[in-house]
């Protein structure tokens, strides 16, 4: 630990030093010197014996007196230099007496109470004592004093300083400026009066946390204490905590330079970091720029903010810049508007504070119209009385008998008067008015609950709101009236067809009849019965020209029929087809199927049946409610409802066989139909309309019409379009190449939609319901894609009568001229013409 060495100053307070005082006081001060020499040295020796070296004092010393030179109160301590110097001026004028001699030896055999008394010096003074070398304390014992002056500085420096010299040396290096003012004690001695000890420092190093508190006094000297010092104001500086052992070893270990702790991905040693790298790891870590750039760099004005002699560009001015703005003319014309229309008031006077709320005067007559609002209308005025309210009216307003009669048989809310005009003979006899109060009353209710503010109507023709459709008239033909009415069946005509020639229509009915008629004439050719305990539910000719074969579903069993109502040439054909089939029948099944059920069984039909025409009879397991050919006419449909999986089956007449396209059921099938010239299948069931391709054997799509319960569907000729009806009193068109949602939903029945058909030639389509009507519709498909299909309606036929809640339940298109055939519940059958 480096030693300061401090010279004291005088005190103000020590009395002078005089020649008297020098004179009596000699032998005593020689006396104190020779005592407290000794005492020193052996101070001296046991600072080095405790490791205070000479070389390191004296480095010391002199580092310590370069540092004094620079402060402010370099006057207050004397200099290494002058110090010798006085050393020397003692030697010089040293002591030679013998007794002096004798007493400092007796001094120094005393090393107990020396060092006892050096002990309590040291530790007394602190860092205002000074050090002073072993060789010079020896010279300045065996030498006297020989001036006055240089006794009394050696004296103040040697000797033991006063009570109050130790109080103000320990609380201040800074005498002179601490002691105030003196005042007398109680024992009649001077007595300095200090200032507050301020806690502030005005020394530079005085905020450091790290500061020796307790001077050149080593800590061993504190080790059997919890304290190492004191504070300024006196308290104990407790010891802080130490680690444990371990981080005694840590702290022992040398880290070194450039150590991470981390693993050298490439090598697989040590990652150490250099010097370059570990400034820039600092700089990051204080925030600061990592990289070799000045933040702090002149700005460079790239564009100047003087105006230049030669500018980079030399352009005029554009012409934006001298045209008005468009945005700003249309505000101005809006505030002008509004100035105009009264909204905006441009120099409104300022109304007073005593003007804010008018006062009107209830009581006036004729009272100054003030301006109405421009969005408020007036109270309306009452109508002024008429000569008929006159108490003597003239004869010609008063009513005959048979006015009064009428007047009182009439609603008092259809009168066009809520009275009768009298008349009396003077004013006096004129009764009370009866309908006083409740005029007053209707009058009190028009004047605060009738509406009288302007609102905008918008004065729309409501024809502009309808889109525009074609003239009925431009869309002919069409079916509009009944030509022909077929009568003869006994209960509800169910089915209804037209051969492909146009000729023959066949009717099946509940009487289990099928009945065959000429179309122009309505005269019946021919009829069998087919059932008798059940109804007739289908019938549909065979697509094919020339064959002539009919096919009807009663119960559970499918009829192919040859009426003998054709030429031998088409009944040869005819026969031929149906007869093609049973060698294939004959024929045995293959081995996988001989475990397995037949869906259906070919046979031929009873010698009754046989004689009306019926050549093959199909059976099936379930009751069939729909039968519907391909276009080829080998192949026909049958649904029944109840089959489950095999509700749909596909029937071929040249080998007699049946099979079922499904192997599981997707709801209650309701319809099925071939596809117009593709090989695909659609089946409608309880909500969908699934489209089947039969050639790759998947589904497609399936179509969403919205509907509850679907009753039928139709496919356009060109196949892109298709049409449902349903029972809840909707038609739908469906374009496929749009949507599977419904491009447009009809609503123009009142009960359910039983059916709907296509023309196969002409841009028509029907739908046929329970309220017994029938709605016809031209339907037009353009080629163009972008186009949407054209849907207006042009007629309503009434002509069917309903029956137990059912009206129309079968139609179809006659296949070359605009008119349709009807089969209704009624029992009767009808043709509907252009």
């Amino acid at each position: 630990m480096a030693k300061r060495k401090i010279v004291r100053r005088k005190s103000a307070a020590d009395p002078p030093a005089t020649g008297q005082g020098n004179g009596n006081h000699r032998g005593s001060k020689l006396e104190l010197v020779q005592q407290r020499a000794p005492q020193r040295a052996t101070e001296e020796d046991e600072d080095n014996e405790d490791g205070y070296i000479d070389d390191e004092a004296e480095e010391a010393e002199e580092d310590e007196e370069d540092e004094l030179e620079d402060e402010s109160d370099l006057g207050d301590y004397a200099s290494e230099d002058d110090e010798d110097d006085h050393f020397e001026g003692l030697i010089d004028g040293a002591i030679s007496d013998s007794e002096s001699e004798g007493e400092a030896g007796d001094d120094a055999t005393e090393g107990d109470d020396g060092e006892d008394d050096g002990d309590e010096e040291t530790a007394m003074f602190g860092e205002d004592n000074e050090d002073v070398d072993q060789e010079e304390t020896a010279e300045v014992i065996t030498n006297s004093v020989s001036d006055d002056d240089e006794e009394d500085e050696y004296l103040s420096k040697y000797s033991a300083p006063s009570e109050a010299e130790s109080l103000s040396s320990i609380s201040s290096g800074e005498d002179d400026i601490r002691v105030a003012y003196h005042t007398t004690g109680a024992d009649g001695k001077p007595r300095p009066i200090y200032h507050e000890i301020d806690p502030h420092y005005s020394s530079d190093d005085s905020d450091l946390e790290d500061t020796n508190t307790i001077g050149n006094v080593p800590l061993s000297a504190y080790d059997e204490y919890p304290h190492i010092g004191y504070d300024i104001n006196g308290k104990r500086i407790m010891r802080p905590a130490t680690g444990s052992a371990l981080d005694s070893l840590l702290d022992s270990i040398e880290v070194p330079t450039g150590w991470t702790g981390l693993i050298d991905k490439e090598s697989g040693a040590d990652l150490k970091l250099t010097q370059e790298e570990l400034e820039l790891v600092k700089k990051i870590q204080l925030g600061e720029n990592a990289g070799d750039v000045n933040p702090y760099e002149d700005t460079i004005e790239w564009f100047s903010s003087k105006t230049e002699v030669t500018p980079l560009s030399a352009a005029p001015e554009p012409k934006r810049r001298f045209v008005p703005s468009k945005h700003e003319a249309k505000r101005i014309m809006k505030i002008v508007k509004a100035i105009r229309e009264g909204r905006i008031v441009p120099n409104k006077p300022k109304v007073g504070p005593e003007q804010d709320q008018p006062v009107y005067d209830l009581w006036a007559d004729d009272l100054p119209e003030q301006q109405p609002h421009i969005m408020q209308i007036p109270a309306p005025k009452m109508a002024k009385p008429t000569n008929d309210e006159s108490y003597n009216p003239p004869a010609e307003y008063l009513p005959s008998e048979e006015e009064k009669d009428a007047w009182n048989k009439t609603d008092p809310v259809d009168r066009e008067k809520d009275y009768l005009p009298r008349k009396f003979s003077s004013l006096r006899t004129v009764p009370r008015y009866e309908n006083f109060i409740r005029e007053r009353f209707e009058r009190s209710l028009d004047l605060y609950l009738a509406p009288r503010v302007r609102k905008n109507k918008l004065n729309i023709d409501p024809d502009s709101l309808l889109p525009k459709l074609p003239s009925p008239q431009d869309l002919r033909p069409f079916p509009i009236k009944c030509s022909v009415t077929y009568r003869g069946h006994k209960g509800r005509v169910r089915a209804i067809s037209i051969d492909p020639s146009g000729l023959w229509l066949a009717t099946g009915a509940d009487d289990g009849t099928v009945r065959i008629w000429e179309v122009l004439t309505g005269r019946e050719v021919w009829t069998t019965t087919l059932d008798d305990d059940e109804a007739v539910q289908s019938v549909e000719w065979n697509p094919l020209k020339g064959c002539g074969i009919l096919a009807a579903s009663a119960g559970e069993r499918v009829f192919l029929c040859l009426p003998p109502i054709f030429d031998d040439e088409t009944e040869t054909m005819g026969q031929e087809l149906l007869a093609a089939g049973w060698g294939y029948a004959a024929q045995p099944a293959p081995t996988d199927d001989i475990n397995k059920e037949p869906l259906c069984k070919w046979t031929k039909p009873s010698t009754k049946l046989g004689n009306q025409g019926v050549d093959v009879v199909i059976v099936c397991r379930k009751t069939v409610k729909q039968i519907a050919w391909h276009r080829r006419g080998d192949y026909f449909t049958s649904v029944s409802p109840e089959g489950a999986n095999m509700a749909v089956l596909v029937h071929q007449i040249s080998k007699h066989n049946s099979q079922s396209p499904f192997r599981k059921s997707k709801g209650i099938i309701q319809r099925a139909l071939f596809h117009p010239f593709k090989p695909m299948l659609y089946v409608a069931t309880q909500r969908y309309v699934r489209i089947y391709d039969l050639s790759t054997q998947s589904l497609t799509k399936a179509l969403q019409p919205g509907a509850r319960w679907l009753s039928s569907f139709d496919i356009h000729p060109q196949g892109d379009n298709v049409v449902t009806g349903s029972y809840d009193k909707r038609v739908t068109w469906h374009d496929l190449d749009l949507s599977t949602k419904p491009y447009r939903t009809l609503r123009y029945h009142a009960r359910a939609v039983r059916d709907v058909r296509f023309h196969t030639r002409l841009p028509l389509f029907c739908s046929a319901s329970d309220d017994g009507h029938i709605n016809v519709f031209h339907g037009t498909v353009y080629d163009d894609l972008l186009k949407n299909p054209l849907l207006v309606p042009l007629k309503v036929l009434k002509g069917h009568s309903v029956v137990q809640s059912l009206g129309v339940l079968k139609v179809t298109w006659h296949p070359k001229e605009a008119w349709l055939f009807s089969a209704g519940a009624d029992g009767t059958a009808k043709l509907w013409t252009s």
